[in-house]
Order: structure tokens, then C-alpha cells, then sequence
């Protein structure tokens, strides 16, 4: 019997929202474990800082911004990977925003339209491309970074939850449809992590208190504790897993 494993050595990996918080995790974990990381998101100066990060490892990084927003860029970012690269082994769709905390009731179009775009519309379209180069090279993997809130609303998140909720729904819908390619395609739905991106529920002490009383660990992760999971999704341990949600919240859906 073969040894499970979890080397990633010769696999280029591309990860959206990899300047801080799970993304950067997540690309830090993946280029210790031998991939080379295409690092995205808007700005450049804080994707430099997680390369260098992952170079001082001994590791191998690729700054490329791209506004997850905008289909445009995102069409002239698999450009520039097909002709530097020519293929692509791993997607982990990591970028999100939240840009109103409060009642749907209250929500204009404008808000729903950026909380659309970047969380569900701008996935969509990174998977179609990378799915292309994915077959030319005979396979590969691409985890969705949904929410638990995507199967348990949050209160003033309901937006998000929303967009949240249709990822899982997409993960589902392209694992069976580049199944034939030898693509796997699995989401995974953290729960409380200490990012920027949960900055308003971190820093307030009774919201914080309150949604940790809702997990049995009793406390909240850290974006380490979320990489783990990554790694294994894209890993060869996971080459029989497709069309799963991945839960790492401390058992808060339990």
C-alpha cells in the first residue's frame, strides 16, 4: 500500500486573496509543501510582502494582481498564465468582500451588486478559465472558500450568506460537470477566523463573545488552522474527493 501524500512538488497553484489573513495562509502552506504560488489579489505591494514570505522558506511565489470584480482582468490574468505558465494545477477561489454589515432590508443595488461580483461572478469566471488549462494538462484541483454562513445565515450578513450559499451550490454544479476532466472541484466553508475580513466581529468583545458561545472549541481559528484543509483537498490524499463542503469551525454546524 502506497504512502498518502501530500506533496505538491511541480504543482503551480493559484490563489485569489492571497495578501493576508486565509489567503495568505493558504499560499504559505501550499509552497511548503513544494507548489509554486501565482499570489492575487488588488494590490501588489502586500502580495510582495507574502512572497518574500514564502521565498524566505525556501519557496517559490509569483505576484499577479487582478480585481476579482472585474471579468476583464480576470480574462487578461489566465492570458498571462497560459503564456508564462501554460498550465495551471490548482485554484483556491479565497477572494471575498462584505461590504454591509446590517438588514437585507436596508441593502441597495450597489451593494449587492460588489457583493455579487467578487463573491460569486468573479469565481465563476476564474473557474471557467482555469478549468481550460486545468484539462489541457490533464486534470487538477480547485477549492471554493464558501462560509459556514452559506448553510447557517448570520445575523446582518444576509447578502453575503447569500453569495456565500450560491458557492457551494457552483462548487457542486462544476464538480459534476469537470468530473470527465479529471478536475475536482470542493468547497470549503470556515467559521470564525481572526482576519481582517471578521475585523468588526474580532473587535468587538460582546459580538465575539456571543459567536463563540456558539462553538463547542469554544474559541475562534487562526489561518493556520485553515490551510490544513486546503492542503489536503488539493492534495493526491484527496484524489477520490469532489463536490464536498469541507466545515473547519470548531464544530459550530455539529
Amino acid at each position: 500500500m502506497e504512502k498518502v501524500s501530500f506533496s505538491l512538488n511541480g504543482k503551480l497553484a493559484l490563489i485569489t486573496g492571497a495578501s493576508r489573513g486565509i489567503g495568505e495562509a493558504v499560499a504559505v502552506t501550499l509552497a511548503d509543501y513544494g507548489a509554486q504560488c501565482i499570489l492575487v489579489s488588488r494590490k501588489a505591494e502586500a502580495l510582495k510582502s507574502v512572497a518574500e514570505k514564502i521565498s524566505a522558506r525556501g519557496g517559490k511565489a509569483e505576484v499577479m494582481p487582478c480585481h476579482m470584480g472585474d471579468p476583464g482582468q480576470i480574462e487578461q490574468l489566465f492570458d498571462d498564465i497560459r503564456m508564462l505558465f501554460g498550465r495551471l494545477d490548482i485554484l483556491v477561489n479565497n477572494a471575498a468582500t462584505n461590504p454591509y454589515f446590517g438588514e437585507m432590508l436596508g441593502a441597495d443595488e450597489k451593494i449587492w451588486d460588489k457583493t455579487f461580483d467578487v463573491n460569486l461572478k468573479g469565481p465563476f469566471f476564474m473557474i471557467s478559465h482555469a478549468a481550460r488549462l486545468m484539462a489541457d494538462a490533464g486534470g487538477g484541483s480547485i477549492v471554493n472558500v464558501s462560509s459556514v454562513n452559506g448553510v447557517r445565515p448570520a445575523p446582518f450578513q444576509g447578502i453575503y450568506s447569500i453569495t456565500k450559499a450560491g458557492m457551494i451550490s457552483m462548487t457542486r454544479a462544476f464538480a459534476k460537470e469537470l468530473a470527465g476532466k479529471n478536475i475536482r472541484v470542493n468547497a470549503l466553508l470556515p467559521g470564525l477566523v481572526d482576519t481582517h475580513f471578521s475585523k468588526a466581529i474580532m473587535e468587538n468583545r460582546d459580538i465575539h463573545d456571543l459567536a463563540v458561545k456558539m462553538i463547542p472549541l469554544a474559541r475562534h481559528a487562526q489561518p493556520r488552522e485553515i490551510s490544513g484543509a486546503v492542503l489536503y483537498l488539493v492534495s493526491d490524499a484527496a484524489s477520490f474527493t469532489t463536490g464536498a463542503c469541507f466545515v473547519v469551525d470548531g464544530g459550530a454546524l455539529a
